[in-house]
């Protein structure tokens, strides 16, 4: 088992780190004014967290059961329920008590890589949703049946999902990039009745064949006895009689809407997997009723988001960023969502900002990575765009280094664009630490504050709390709405691997983390993402730190690799931005040296022209271990935002 002995107990991202006050005015939606209420609030919250999450709850419309009289029970390890009892529907509470209260507002204005633009208002969405919901009962589909949705980031994907919601199947949103035999795994785990998917999709100028990958496995996929087609790119796809239907010919041949079935609080309601490129991938199971009441007060929280925002989640739909902050968490709240499809480059570096501008967008929610692109691509691109409406950006995959976030502050916007670090994980369903939009100051690199309801700790070896300043394993002691129930068909499986290490009541995030003495939340990287160097156990993401603290360099990756004399030595892969003068390979490793010790100083710095990404931004540092040790990149690249960009790096790593 990996441990966290001799990690540093102080990084300089955290010490070097100054607390930021907020640059928008406390929120009218919030019930905090000020840090000293939150802290309250917060307190208050983890003294009965079944009433905090009643309370939240209530924002919302009931079938039955409601008010339940049992809030929070159950085993962590075991099975927890909330709400227990009571049940509603999701799609009613995100779509139709909008389009009761105002039907014309846009809901979803969809961007497409070609130019291609359309727009559905909160109306338009409900009779989508309700009429596909009702062909899909038409197909066979009943409450319980598991629903694979093999879709880019469409409006008519909106529809599935809650098409899903509004009748009771279970839904498996699968990445629209993946290779046909990661599709086939995971249609096979769950046993799909349905396959919803499109004609193909566009990326970086290319259409990307989605109904012909799917072909080419359905005879390994023997519960699939439909297939409903998006038209998208207008691609001449194969068609079976009975079994492949058009979208838009099932919505103009259905004319009833489906009612809404009520759903239980704990039942399931979708499983999102993970990515599966070390092991056999895990289907995470959530619930629905406890999904959309943690997403809700996660958006409300970090994006204070409304329905006079214009709010942009860039994530893919086939990641669970995308879930929380807008088909779900995003759309509770009523806003106007921006739906992009395609690279946020293409065609030209200024895409982004183009949208923003065009669009009047007001929030953004993104990873890291693509600031670091804005930055890459310098300050007068994004000085030639209007960008004043623009006023929150969030972040979630990794932590924001500090000349990136300044980079950002003085060049994005009017100079108060508030910037909020996050944290969360496809398990925990949410962001669950965060900075209080208006409320809580922020710092650059950190995750945040727990938010209200979320009760935490961090722990040294023995279990007991490491303190403050002290790096130790993060774990979740309390359950909270949005976290995974279980792993679909293995639920031995999700005690071990979650509940050994501390025991059946604390959830093991195996990451590292410390909490600094403003009470932020500090993630330095996963447990066995630290390596060992000559019996020192050091965080690569101090490492990365340091390297992105030096002007002109715009990404930094480190991994570890084995040595005979040390165990592990590390390796650092630097991108560097367009105003980079004179760096070198001895500068970096010196940089490295200099903020953390001669123990840390890398075997090689390779200078690359750019990274490998997912499509949610995170560098895969795994393929960089793999070009550097076997020559190419041999794991899985389907969830590569562009993977053409291995033969190229190839080249480079020579």
């Amino acid at each position: 088992m990996t441990t966290i002995e001799n990690l540093p107990d102080l990084p300089p991202m955290v010490r070097d780190s100054r607390p930021m006050e907020p640059t928008l005015p406390p929120s009218s939606r919030l019930p905090v004014r000020n840090e000293a209420e939150f802290f309250e609030l917060y307190q208050r919250s983890l003294a009965d967290l079944g009433a905090y999450w009643q309370g939240v709850a209530g924002t919302f419309e009931w079938i039955d059961g409601w008010p339940a009289s049992v809030t929070l029970g159950g085993s962590f390890a075991d099975g927890y329920r909330f709400f227990d009892g009571a049940t509603m529907n999701v799609s009613v509470n995100c779509i139709d008590r909008h389009a009761r209260s105002d039907p014309d507002r846009v809901a979803l204005h969809w961007v497409g890589e070609d130019g291609t633009e359309r727009a559905w208002t909160y109306e338009q969405l409900l009779d989508t949703t309700a009429r596909f919901a009702k062909a899909l009962s038409n197909l066979g589909v009943t409450k319980g049946d598991r629903v694979a949705i093999f879709l880019p980031n469409l409006l008519e994907t909106f529809a599935a999902v809650h098409a899903c919601f509004r009748i009771g199947a279970i839904y498996n949103i699968i990445f629209s990039g993946f290779s046909a035999n990661a599709l086939a795994d995971r249609i096979v785990d769950t046993s799909a009745k349905v396959v919803i998917t499109a004609d193909g999709s566009m990326r970086r100028g290319r259409p990307v064949a989605l109904k012909a990958t799917l072909d080419s496995v359905l005879d390994r996929l023997p519960s699939v006895k439909h297939v409903v087609v998006v038209r998208r790119t207008g691609a001449n796809v194969a068609m079976q009689a009975d079994r492949d239907h058009y979208f838009d010919e099932l919505i103009a041949t259905t004319l009833d809407r489906a009612d809404p079935v009520a759903i239980e609080a704990n039942e399931p309601a979708f499983i999102i997997y993970t990515s599966g490129t070390t092991a056999k991938p895990k289907g995470l199971v959530h619930s629905g009723v406890g999904f959309l009441i943690g997403t809700y007060h996660d958006v409300l929280w970090s994006l204070d988001l409304g329905p006079e925002d214009v709010y942009w989640c860039t994530a893919d739909t086939g990641w669970l960023t995308f879930p929380i902050f807008e088909l779900v968490g995003g759309l509770a709240h009523g806003a106007t969502m921006v739906v992009y499809e395609g690279a946020l480059d293409y065609p030209t570096p200024d895409r982004a900002y183009e949208l923003i501008e065009r669009l009047k967008i007001t929030k953004i929610f993104t990873a890291p990575t693509f600031l670091r692109m804005l930055a890459r691509n310098g300050d007068d691109l994004a000085k030639s765009h209007d960008l004043s409406t623009l006023r929150l950006i969030g972040l979630v995959g990794e932590p924001l280094d500090a000349k990136t976030w300044n980079w950002v502050r003085n060049n994005v916007g009017d100079g108060t664009v508030e910037i909020n670090n996050t944290y969360g994980q496809s398990e925990t369903g949410s962001a669950w630490t965060s900075s209080a939009v208006g409320v809580t100051r922020s710092k650059p690199g950190s995750c945040g504050l727990a938010l209200p309801g979320h009760a935490w700790s961090i722990l040294d070896e023995s279990g007991a709390p490491a303190g403050v300043g002290r790096v130790g394993y993060l774990v979740i002691t309390q359950p909270f709405p949005t976290m995974f129930r279980t792993i679909w068909n293995d639920p031995e499986r999700y005690r071990a691997q979650y509940f050994t290490r501390f025991g059946p009541e604390r959830y093991d995030t195996a990451d590292a983390a410390l909490v600094d003495s403003d009470g932020h939340i500090w993630v330095v990287g996963r447990v066995d993402g630290v390596i060992n160097v000559a019996g020192h156990r050091l965080s690569t993401m101090e490492m990365e730190s340091a390297l992105l603290s030096v002007p002109g360099v715009a990404e930094a990756a480190v991994v570890g690799v084995d040595d005979e004399t040390k165990g592990q030595v590390p390796v650092a892969f630097v991108s560097l931005g367009a105003s980079a003068v004179d760096i070198t390979e001895d500068l970096l490793k010196q940089k490295i040296t200099d903020e953390i010790g001669a123990i840390a100083r890398p075997k090689s710095v390779y200078l690359l022209s750019t990274m490998p990404r997912t499509r949610s931004g995170k560098i895969v540092r795994r393929l960089l271990k793999e070009l550097i040790i076997d020559g190419q990149a041999s794991g899985d690249i389907t969830g590569l935002e562009d993977p053409d960009v291995l033969a190229k790096l190839e080249q480079e790593l020579r």
